[in-house]
């Protein structure tokens, strides 16, 4: 029957409509699938096909939209990839990717011309045209970085084009929010030196403590990640504070959920570097892995492939598909229902919530497309915890907030600094510029709101942080440094070996162990610390709550010239001050050291250090009140430093007066010791200052010139006229500064210049003179050029000493021939023996013993009786080759050879060792004797050093299989030898008293008993084959003590039920 003519013309005007030809909506997924593990293991095909399945059960979508994927794969090389993008035309109406986000600015282009939509969650610019909006990485890192206040921030990239190129674009996204952000390197291959260098660049810059580390995460598999943190842990850079965040876990959603990651159980020094990784990633209301499993289960994953084996990305694509079918819909519906094309995505309303992989997600309002919640992580052991959360912008207004949650983040060096500047506006953080009105508002609101934060962080955290300020024994070790400056021998240094290991490094150092009241130098989380000790007529016994509180914002003064606080120790009836270690001393002893030279350059430097410390103090409104050249140190780098700031506050707020010193008293201002304030002024310190300025200038103490006791000078400074001041030559110092000096100490308070004017003047003094640094330099490198043989011959005897240590140690556990091979790095070839003895013995009835005694008496039992074993055979030309368990095992012959002499030399050490063994007693149970079998065996054999990891030297052959076998068949008390080992003996003629041991079994050989040897008179243990009623194998019940006997009856009952 032939249709009816109406109803063909209908099929014809249908497929003339174009939209019933698009009904199929396209999208073409971007990425460098085989470029990185991260991306490798994402199953892309697997993820979107799971999505699209997802859509069809989706009852919020129109029937009528079908999805297709098309995989298109991104070049790992930025260039190339660039070039491929212009071919990708037609394969979508919406394009997913590119995850490089150097190729986003091309490929938006590229989409608009072409009239498709793109979303990526790798771009890092959201106002791009064609661009669909997705919470760009950068904005949420940046969020982070300003609730910490972290503003200088370094990024190191894998050495691959696709992460080198995402470090630059981060740290331009970065850079155009205001941060300054410092180094941005690659690391080296592994064959080229890997990442040392690159973080050398990042440990040298200023400031820089925060690093973003642009690589697939180590626990999905990257190992450049890996490489880079042992780096930093072996550089010390964990412990020194660092902190590394990876960029790549806020491309997806990190596992965190009941998860043990094997690449941190299995490592402890992996784990002990992943405690400094802050990782910011994805909200997930379950565990990737676990959600990859449920989807295995419900056979919507057809492959086996084991959940932690897929990268999380898988999830990341997921969502991405799903968004942009969400999307499509919202635009269809806002659209009357009509088609809806590619480039509408970006006006996309959004107001919508759908469930991704394994969380939920949301459409933002207002354009602000996909966006999601975010976690802190810290690592915990071998897992991930949450310690801050990052609420979705559609439920939290334009940026978001990070809010803490129960558990705090641990940072194992300390928490890097917080800047303390231009973190105000949410949108810029440290580009500078002049306010507008309403930034005025919003800077008085941030502020205001920051003040209640910080408000309830004081007043509902202060024990969090209580719990660091006092420090105890448990927590610093002391030591005494005097002993590394003077030569040591073997047995000092095998003594005075100290290993600190804390949490955050593993030093060891040649330094002796001490006591708070001998020392004052000690190691904090492996750092030198020095002690400020408090004289205190009575004891202690705790720190106060406004002591705490007081020295609390005290520590959290940050500047390169104040010393700054690690804690308060109160131990050991001692109080005292917790600092930095400066080595060189305070100021006062670099200028009493003569050989010391100090020009003009010099000491101004010195002077301008003091004057910025004391000006960022007084600019913080504290004044120091006890200024003195005794305490400003000077650190390693000849940067002076104060210290002792605020100490006159921690007195008074714990009630402790100090004896009044008068030489102590000489930098006080007049007014001051005339009416003491608590604290003192600003004034005071001035004056203070100026004092000093007298010392730098004349290298000498204060008033020295004037030549009189230091109570008549202190009295003379409270009651005028005369003026008692210091006499300066004039010759000694820039008349400008010896005028700044005159202005400092002034009479009257009111008339002494500012911290602030003095910077400027100062600061003044050397403009336009010709101020040679160098030669101040190279005359200080002369000064210690003279120096540097003593200190290079003291450091070569210190190694030679520590070599000497290293040579024994490793000729106790390898022959000197194979250790000396293996130190220059040769093989160890096998080598054949053709004579020599081996010699085994056994304890008898060692399982017995074993059970009759604990496990730590019989570690004792058994270092004991090798012990002299050790000692015996060291008398004899014999190698020990090993020990397991209660067998002995000893070579003659090898590895040094010695003729026929190898059985005399193992036949006189059996001899000796069994007559030790008779007068051996157990610690524990001397009731029970030791009794032992020993055999020995000659011939040929092998020998060679196996494995390179705890390398041994081992002997391989017949030989030793039948030298066992002669100690296994023995009994107590008998050295029994086989006929081999008689021949060589007997060719001795050195008279070796041998009896024959008649074969049990029929067409066996017989073997022989080693008795004895002329002129040996030692007596030996009688064996129990001897004696009426021995027992020659195990100890017998009788031989056992009451008290132990029941204890092994009870195990035997227990042992058969």
């Amino acid at each position: 029957m032939r249709p009816p003519r109406w109803l063909l013309g209908s099929w014809l005007w249908l497929l003339c409509i174009s939209e019933i030809w698009t009904a199929t909506f396209k999208l073409a997924l971007i990425g460098p699938w085989s470029c990185d593990p991260m991306f490798s293991r994402a199953m892309p095909t697997v993820a979107a096909n799971l999505a699209l399945s997802r859509l069809r059960s989706d009852i919020t979508l129109s029937r009528g939209y079908w999805y297709d994927i098309r995989l298109l794969d991104e070049d790992c090389s930025a260039s190339k990839a660039l070039t491929e993008l212009g071919d990708m035309e037609g394969y979508g109406h919406a394009y997913i990717g590119p995850f490089n986000p150097s190729l986003c600015h091309a490929a938006s282009l590229l989409a608009q011309h072409w009239e498709a939509g793109l979303a990526s969650p790798g771009c890092l610019n959201a106002d791009w045209p064609n661009l669909a909006p997705v919470t760009p990485p950068s904005r949420v890192l940046f969020t982070v970085l300003r609730f910490f206040r972290w503003a200088h921030v370094a990024i190191i990239s894998a050495p691959s084009d696709l992460w080198e190129s995402t470090g630059q674009e981060v740290a331009s996204a970065l850079r155009v929010l205001g941060l300054p952000i410092g180094p941005v390197v690659t690391m080296e291959t592994k064959n080229k030196g890997g990442p040392q260098a690159a973080l050398r660049s990042i440990r040298d810059a200023n400031k820089v403590k925060v690093v973003i580390m642009c690589m697939s995460s180590v626990l999905i598999g990257g190992e450049d990640q890996r490489e880079l943190l042992l780096a930093a842990l072996d550089m010390g850079m964990v412990s020194d504070g660092y902190v590394f965040i990876p960029y790549d876990a806020l491309l997806y959603s990190m596992p965190y959920q009941d998860v043990v990651f094997p690449q941190l159980t299995n490592s402890t020094q992996l784990r002990h570097a992943y405690s400094s990784v802050l990782t910011v990633t994805m909200a997930s209301d379950q565990s990737f892995y676990e959600a990859f499993r449920q989807a295995q289960i419900n056979r919507e994953i057809r492959s086996s492939v084991t959940a932690t084996e897929v990268s999380p990305v898988f999830g990341t694509i997921f969502n991405m598909v799903y968004f942009v079918a969400k999307a499509v819909e919202e635009r269809r519906q806002a659209g009357g229902g009509h088609w809806v094309t590619g480039n509408q995505l970006v006006q996309s309303d959004g107001g919508f919530d759908f469930q991704g992989f394994n969380q939920v997600l949301h459409g933002g309002r207002d354009g602000r497309g996909l966006v999601a919640g975010y976690v802190v992580l810290d690592s915990d052991g071998d897992r991930l915890v949450p310690t801050h959360s990052l609420a979705p912008k559609h439920t939290d207004g334009a940026v978001g907030g990070l809010r803490p949650m129960s558990r705090s983040f641990f940072f194992p060096g300390g928490k890097p600094a917080s800047a303390s500047f231009c973190w105000f506006s949410p949108d810029e953080a440290c580009s500078g510029g002049a306010f507008t009105g309403r930034q005025g508002g919003s800077l008085l609101l941030f502020c205001g709101v920051t003040g209640a934060f910080l408000f309830w962080i004081k007043k509902y955290k202060k024990t969090a942080n209580i719990t660091k300020l006092i420090l105890t024994l448990d927590d610093i070790v002391f030591i005494d440094t005097h002993l590394s400056k003077k030569k040591l021998n073997d047995e000092s240094i095998m003594r005075s070996l100290l290993e600190v290991k804390t949490p955050q490094r593993s030093i060891a150092r040649s330094y002796i162990l001490t006591t708070p009241e001998s020392s004052n130098i000690g190691v904090l989380e492996g750092d030198l610390v020095w002690l400020k000790k408090i004289p205190i007529g009575k004891s202690i016994m705790a720190v106060n709550q406004n002591t705490q509180s007081l020295f609390s914002q005290l520590r959290e003064m940050r500047h390169e010239n104040l010393n700054l606080y690690a804690g308060l120790f109160l131990d050991s009836g001692i109080f005292a001050l917790v600092v930095e270690q400066c080595p060189r001393g305070s100021l006062a002893d670099l200028l009493a050291d003569s050989e010391m030279r100090l020009d003009w350059m010099f000491k101004s430097s010195l002077l301008m250090d003091l004057i910025k410390g004391m000006k960022y103090l007084h600019l913080r409104g504290l004044s120091h009140g006890r200024l003195k050249s005794t305490n400003c140190l000077v650190d390693g780098r000849f940067v002076l430093k104060i210290t002792d700031y605020g100490l006159p506050m921690i007195l008074h707020s714990q009630s402790i007066t100090l004896p009044e010193d008068p030489q102590e008293l000489l930098w006080t201002a007049p007014e001051l010791l005339r009416k003491p304030v608590q604290g003192g002024s600003f004034s005071g310190d001035v004056f203070s200052f100026s004092i000093i300025i007298q010392e730098v200038i004349s290298r000498s103490l204060p008033y020295a010139m004037m030549d009189m006791p230091s109570q008549e000078i202190v009295d003379r400074l409270k009651h005028p006229p005369p003026l008692c001041r210091p006499l300066v030559s004039l010759d000694e110092a820039p008349a400008e500064c010896l005028s700044l000096m005159n202005e400092c100490w002034n009479e009257d308070p009111s008339m002494r210049p500012s911290f602030d004017d003095i910077f400027k003047q100062f600061r003044g003094i050397n403009r336009g003179k010709r101020a040679n640094i160098i030669d101040s330099m190279l005359r200080m490198l002369e000064q210690y050029s003279s120096n540097l043989e003593d200190l290079i011959r003291e450091r070569t005897d210190e190694l030679e000493v520590e070599r000497n240590k290293t040579d024994k140690l490793i000729g106790q556990l390898l022959p000197k021939s194979v250790a000396q091979a293996l130190k220059k790095g040769k093989p160890v070839q096998p080598e054949h023996y053709s004579d020599c003895t081996l010699y085994f013995s056994d304890i008898v009835g060692f399982t017995t013993i074993s059970a009759l005694s604990e496990p730590i008496e019989v570690v004792d039992l058994l270092n004991d009786l090798y012990t002299m074993f050790d000692a015996i055979i060291a008398t004899h030309d014999v190698y020990k080759v090993e020990t397991i368990g209660d067998a002995y095992m000893v070579a003659s012959g090898v590895p040094n050879r010695n003729g026929n002499r190898h059985a005399g030399e193992v036949a006189n050490m059996s001899l000796d060792i069994l007559h030790s063994i008779a007068a051996f007693k157990i610690k524990h149970m001397p009731e029970i004797k030791v009794k032992i079998r020993i055999g020995l065996h000659s011939g040929a054999l092998v020998a060679g050093v196996v494995g390179h990891t705890m390398p041994r030297y081992c002997l391989f052959g017949d030989t030793v299989t039948t030298a066992s076998h002669m100690e296994a068949s023995g009994l107590p008390y008998r050295i029994h030898i086989s006929l081999n080992t008689v021949k060589v003996l007997t060719s001795l003629k050195v008279g070796y008293h041998i009896d024959t041991r008649k074969a049990q079994v029929k067409g066996t050989v017989d073997t022989y008993w080693l008795m004895g040897r002329e002129g040996f008179d030692k007596p030996l243990p009688i064996p129990p084959d001897l004696i009426g009623g021995a027992s020659n194998h195990g100890i017998s019940l009788d031989e056992i003590p009451v008290e132990r006997r029941q204890k092994f009856l009870d195990r035997q009952k227990n042992a058969k039920k």
